[in-house]
């Protein structure tokens, strides 16, 4: 999918105000911006309790319908399955070309699979604490402490060394394979090839997670592969190619 087929998309956002923080608003609408348009916004809670009562505000501002959920038994997560049905209901709508599911709850894991089912785009958003069942069962999912800015609009994750990335062997066998996946016999391959297989093996995986703002950023911290800019047969746009460094001729 191109941007600009993104940019069309259809997008339903549903919102678990109790595993959400009003501070990631803003940066959860911007980066739902990248992946298509909010056609809905809608939040899900008991909001006769005092715990909700930082969202009020931020609803107004944002334009995101509140749904009242009382909670019937202590203990109980009502919000969840008042969740769960409105998503139903519109994903039979058939109108929409995704789904964006802001929680950190594992009961939405089988939602995010049903709505895959129907072939439909899932984006997850939800904290590091997340359980790995929802982020898998998600196309694509973005921790939400990423999205948090403090009053100096610097990015909360401060960037890795490449003493602590090259430490990382997940990370690094990640980049590796995805990168010998999408090589040519030369071994180098279009960065946007190797972040697509990346994608396809990873949904949680973003470069955000470890202070870098694009993918070849980080893979040039890492100093472990070579990156090269090449202009294109349109002799204007460029595009980034990336090798592994041990795969880099010998004199």
């Amino acid at each position: 999918m191109n941007a600009s087929d993104a940019a069309s998309n259809r997008l339903c956002v549903l919102i678990d105000a109790d595993n959400a923080q009003p501070a990631i608003t803003e940066g959860l609408l911007s980066e739902v911006a990248k992946y298509g348009v909010a056609s809905v916004k809608r939040i899900y809670g008991d909001w006769t309790t005092p715990s909700l009562s930082g969202w009020k505000s931020v609803l107004l501002e944002y334009s995101i319908q509140p749904v009242q959920q009382f909670r019937y038994t202590v203990g109980k997560n009502a919000t969840d399955s008042a969740m769960i049905i409105d998503a139903m209901d519109l994903l039979y709508t058939q109108r929409f070309d995704g789904f964006c599911l802001v929680s950190s709850d594992s009961d939405f894991t089988r939602l995010a699979s049903r709505i895959r089912e129907e072939g439909l785009l899932v984006y997850g958003f939800g904290e590091k604490k997340t359980p790995k069942a929802f982020v898998s069962a998600c196309d694509k999912f973005i921790f939400t402490e990423v999205l948090r800015f403090q009053e100096n609009a610097e990015p909360v994750v401060k960037p890795k060394t490449a003493n602590e990335l090259k430490r990382d062997t997940k990370l690094v066998a990640l980049l590796r394979n995805a990168l010998e996946a999408a090589s040519d016999e030369s071994g180098w391959a279009h960065l946007g090839a190797v972040g697509s297989n990346i994608a396809k093996q990873a949904p949680e995986f973003d470069p955000r997670n470890y202070g870098f703002g694009k993918l070849g950023q980080l893979a040039a911290a890492t100093k472990l592969f070579d990156m090269d800019e090449r202009v294109q047969s349109d002799g204007r746009s460029k595009s980034i190619y990336i090798r592994d460094k041990r795969n880099k001729p010998k004199k």
